[in-house]
């Protein structure tokens, strides 16, 4: 969250970042991790929860993985486009009165 609110553009793609993957470890132990165990009923199990995995979130994350992965690439391309066009790298679009580049100290 501490990155979501800093100024900087790289600092809040790298905070989505960061968010979206702990979002996908949150869903994907949510479903209930399970070793060895098939996510397709079989004959020769009994046909209740204890003996399978879900196959759900495996898959609602692996979908998260690919939106986060794009929506990070457009998120970088925009940032780019708007650096380029603004001079600067800050959320707002332009540095904040006295804090021009030669004044900042990194």
């Amino acid at each position: 969250m501490w990155l979501l609110l800093r100024a900087r553009v790289f600092d809040v793609i790298v905070g989505l970042t960061l968010l979206s993957y702990a979002v996908n470890v949150f869903i994907f132990f949510t479903g209930r991790v399970r070793i060895g165990s098939p996510p397709i009923v079989d004959g020769r199990l009994a046909p209740t929860l204890a003996n399978y995995a879900d196959p759900l979130p495996q898959a609602l994350v692996l979908t998260a993985i690919v939106i986060s992965f794009a929506m990070t690439a457009l998120i970088l391309v925009i940032a780019l486009r708007a650096n380029a066009e603004t001079g600067s790298d800050h959320v707002d679009g332009a540095e904040p009165a006295g804090n021009t580049a030669a004044g900042r100290e990194r």
